[in-house]
């Protein structure tokens, strides 16, 4: 785990160099990493465009869990010439980042540094091909323009380069699907593979019948791969040296099947189906690639001198939206070949490779090639989602790294837990990072000369009245310091212990304005077991909002997420509100359920189980996205504003006390220099 906070702005080290790292019985499967941090309060760009300027954070991560705050999914194009999801690289990866050589920015391959997570306000960037990328305000990526931030300003302190509406991206644009490797996948891998480089046949002689098979390949993968096949399928191989290595020439491997009923298998395996399906090109075209095909000097070419292999090759390219040429060598040499050559750059020849998938990875090369592409990747709109997500950043050799099919700037603007080298998937919901000094220095940061009083807003990264808080009990003395400075602050939480702290956040609004909410986005108790495990329960949470209010602390809460189909009827919208009414909830706010990968996946493996009749219906709604149709979102939206007017959600204000001046300190607080994150 890297832990160089002496060297950042924000956080340091115990007494000895290193955190104080805790497990109790009591908080099973979660370590507490107890450290003490430089500077508390910290700063939000104003670039992020949320309602508040300063944060307080005494915690990063979160024991709460909750299943749908999973993020991570970006596709990082990785030096085998496949993908992996950001979320699952890890340190000491070879992935693709670029350099400038010559004239041209050229793909090279590097290694993975450092790997970390965070949760910051997200927005979503969409490109004319239909691309979508999420990411901070502060990612930046490489434009035609040079590298730019997501989001910043024309002037003011805030002034930085990033991107509008006139930028286009450097890159091939996002990455295709891989196939699914199902049984007619692995059917035409071997028709091809077998077609284009095995050997099969039958003799008959006076002492008897001879069955032999043999695929002779120099690369292991594509070898491994036929033999795992052909085994799946009851047809055994034997491995076997076919070529030993000798001076200017390497060991070849091959592998042979000599019995009647595996060779009469195998011709079954390869007939040409009637009707083939997506999987079958998919799986005939890597076969086929692996046995025939090459790629070199940006060229992907297949050769054969079989037309029914040709006309199959043809079929499934045209089949899956490739542009080929058919080519003639000049001077042919022994029987006539055709030559298939893949068209449209390296934008699809990773869109080949990714799509079919094939076995060897030292024909997806692509090292060296410079990075020009003539892909649709102008920039049409830059949206904030209006959500602090859990995000994902790598450090390079080369400073970037391909981010579904854009080159991505590793993202320095990031500052303490995210250099901690923690995934935000397990990682984040049992590694907690805890500032135990934190009440302390919010006292002495409000203490500071330069402090001007602003509103400070807590909770709106990770849950301040989360399970570790009963433990340390860091907000008590964060809310005395608040109280006694007479500073206005703001809470939002799911958990219901910030009830413990009522009587300080009521003095707290005798002197200044405090302000609360909860997060409720339904109230079905066993959605909310599958979806926010760890938590109070919806209602346990509208009991904390309803206390609050009685006791002049206005909380609002906000309706995330709605889950469509389950959540999202009239009737139901209707009794989550009529129940966030009788609260006294001061305002309200809705959030449709978001399904990024990685919740996709479980959410879909839920609803196959609990309502498999709605697998269609999600598949229309979302279709390849992580959200539903904006119109839905604001059909939604305006139907809960219905609601809310309809129950005078807002409408009745509670009595607040006003505030009244703090006492003058005793004496003068001793000049500090601030430190903002």
């Amino acid at each position: 785990m890297r832990w160089d906070a002496l060297s950042l702005d924000g956080e340091e080290l115990g007494l000895f160099g290193s955190p104080v790292t805790v497990d109790t019985p009591e908080f099973r499967g979660i370590t507490f990493h107890e450290i003490r941090a430089k500077s508390i309060i910290n700063q939000v760009p104003a670039a992020s465009r949320v309602p508040f300027q300063w944060t307080i954070n005494p915690y990063r991560g979160c024991s709460h869990a909750c299943v749908y705050c999973l993020s991570g999914d970006t596709p990082i194009l990785m030096a085998d010439g496949r993908t992996k999801p950001l979320r699952e690289i890890r340190v000491g990866d070879a992935v693709y980042g670029t350099e400038v050589v010559g004239s041209y920015r050229r793909y090279v391959v590097t290694k993975v540094l450092a790997h970390w997570s965070t949760v910051k306000p997200a927005y979503r960037i969409h490109l004319e091909d239909g691309t979508q990328l999420v990411a901070s305000g502060d990612h930046r990526f490489l434009s035609d323009r040079g590298w730019k931030y997501v989001t910043g300003t024309e002037c003011g302190a805030d002034r930085r380069p990033h991107l509008t509406l006139k930028n286009k991206l450097m890159g091939v644009g996002s990455f295709a699907e891989p196939p699914k490797k199902d049984a007619d996948y692995r059917s035409g891998y071997l028709c091809g593979m077998i077609r284009g480089d095995g050997q099969l046949a039958s003799y008959s002689y006076l002492s008897g019948d001879v069955h032999r098979f043999r695929l002779v390949l120099i690369d292991h993968e594509a070898l491994d791969r036929s033999r795992t096949y052909l085994d799946g399928l009851g047809v055994p191989t034997i491995a076997f040296t076919f070529q030993n290595a000798k001076l200017g020439r390497q060991q070849i491997p091959a592998i042979r099947n000599q019995s009647k009923a595996g060779n009469a298998a195998i011709r079954r395996i390869i007939v040409w189906p009637a009707e083939a399906t997506t999987e079958w090109h998919k799986g005939f075209l890597a076969g086929i690639f692996d046995a025939e095909g090459s790629c070199s000097r940006g060229v992907l070419r297949i050769s054969n001198t079989d037309q029914d292999i040709i006309e199959h090759i043809r079929g499934g390219l045209e089949h899956l939206g490739f542009n080929y040429r058919i080519e003639q060598p000049k001077k042919p040499v022994g029987l006539p070949i055709t030559v298939i050559r893949l068209l449209g750059g390296i934008a699809e020849r990773l869109r080949f490779f990714h799509t079919v998938d094939p076995a060897i990875t030292r024909k997806r090369d692509i090292e060296g090639l410079a990075i020009k592409t003539s892909a649709r990747l102008g920039v049409t709109s830059i949206e904030a989602t209006g959500l602090d997500l859990p995000m994902y950043d790598i450090t390079t050799g080369t400073g970037d790294f391909i981010a579904n099919g854009v080159v991505s700037h590793n993202c320095f603007a990031r500052r303490t837990h995210e250099y901690l080298d923690f995934d935000s998937g397990r990682d984040f919901d049992s590694q907690i990072v805890v500032k135990v000094n934190a009440p302390e220095l919010v006292r002495r940061e409000l203490a500071a000369p330069k402090w001007a009083g602003g509103h400070i807003a807590m909770g709106t990264n990770v849950d301040c009245y989360q399970r570790a808080e009963g433990r340390y009990q860091l907000m008590p003395g964060i809310i005395e310091a608040l109280r006694d400075a007479a500073n206005p602050f703001s809470i939002l939480t799911k958990g219901s212990l910030i009830l413990r702290d009522l009587p300080l956040l009521e003095e707290a609004a005798d002197r200044t304005d405090v302000g609360a909410a909860v997060s409720v986005g339904f109230v079905d108790k066993e959605l909310w077991r599958l979806l926010e495990p760890g938590t109070p329960s919806p209602l346990k949470r509208l009991e904390v909002c309803a206390t609050l209010n009685e006791h002049g602390i206005g909380c609002g809460v906000l309706m995330g997420p709605i889950v469509p189909y389950l959540t999202d009827s009239p009737r139901q919208l209707e009794a989550a509100v009529r129940r966030i009414a009788e609260t006294g909830a001061t305002s309200i706010s809705a959030i449709v359920l978001h399904l990024r990968p990685g919740a996709r996946e479980w959410f879909t493996a839920w609803l196959r189980e609990h309502h498999p009749e709605l697998i269609a219906p999600y598949a229309r709604l979302y279709g390849r996205g992580a959200y539903a149709p904006k119109d839905y979102q604001h059909r939604i939206a305006q139907r809960v504003k219905d609601l809310a007017d309809k129950y005078d959600i807002g409408g009745r204000r509670n009595v607040r006390r006003m505030p009244t001046p703090p006492p003058s300190p005793t004496q003068p607080p001793e000049p500090e220099q601030l430190t903002l994150l």
